[in-house]
């Protein structure tokens, strides 16, 4: 598997990023989604990878956290959130809404299957 251009930036701009030979490792799929969430903002103009490398840096150093493990992409998480924050992408109750809908797709689907946003409504 080969990185793209925006990719292969992350990757050099932030270089504790969980990676092997083929690029950014991820343990779970929530994590390779807030990667590529990170990437599409990027590719977007929303932000220089400067800035992400900054924001990701400032807070593991805020958290005093270990770079890598899961631990990581928590960081990550916290980090794009509020970079898009500052921004002026999202706010905090926006984030909040999203991320309760998120919780109530992910308590009504069945295990195995894909959280799909509005399920919850469906079962309701």
């Amino acid at each position: 598997m080969s990185v793209s251009k925006s990719e292969q930036a992350a990757l050099d701009a932030v270089p504790s990023i969980p990676r092997n030979d083929d690029g950014p490792v991820f343990v779970e799929p929530w994590q390779a989604q807030a990667f590529a969430m990170t990437i599409a903002l990027y590719d977007a103009g929303r932000f220089t990878w400067p800035e992400w490398a900054e924001a990701l840096s400032d807070q593991l150093r805020q958290a005093g956290a270990e770079q890598q493990g899961e631990d990581y992409y928590r960081h990550w998480l916290s980090a794009l959130e509020q970079l898009s924050s500052a921004k002026g992408l999202t706010n905090g109750p926006e984030l909040a809404a999203r991320k309760d809908a998120w919780d109530r797709a992910a308590h009504a689907t069945p295990h195995g299957e894909p959280i799909v946003l509005g399920a919850e409504l469906a079962s309701d």
